[in-house]
């Protein structure tokens, strides 16, 4: 489902069908934040990043959960995101980004090295 104003009110549409509409109206990535991972630091939401990566033809860029770099293999791969935001595990989960991208290379995820 899509939700506005911080996911407080439901607005009735599917988030695949959303998701769909966006690419057709010329959309070059979707950002996809699951309202009821963001924060948690409990992971991404897995199952909807899967299901809305694998139909359209736009970058998926994975938002909310993140709490450590496993959860980043997770949806990278299982998830099928193209990319992930990374936010709290930098600022607050003592995570820096050279290790994060030293754990992904070593699961042989490839990550720039800029």
């Amino acid at each position: 489902r899509v939700v506005i104003n911080g996911g407080r009110v439901p607005t009735g549409l599917d988030a695949l069908e959303w998701a769909k509409q966006a690419e057709r109206l010329g959309a070059g990535e979707i950002v996809l934040n699951s309202i009821d991972a963001d924060g948690t630091r409990d992971g991404y939401e897995i199952t909807l990043t899967r299901m809305i990566s694998e139909n359209v033809g736009v970058p998926v860029v994975a938002s909310g959960g993140a709490g450590t770099p496993a959860h980043l293999f997770e949806v990278l791969t299982e998830g099928a995101a193209d990319a992930a935001l990374i936010a709290s595990m930098v600022h607050t989960g003592g995570y820096t980004v050279g290790g994060i991208k030293e754990f992904l290379r070593d699961k042989g995820v490839p990550v720039r090295i800029e």
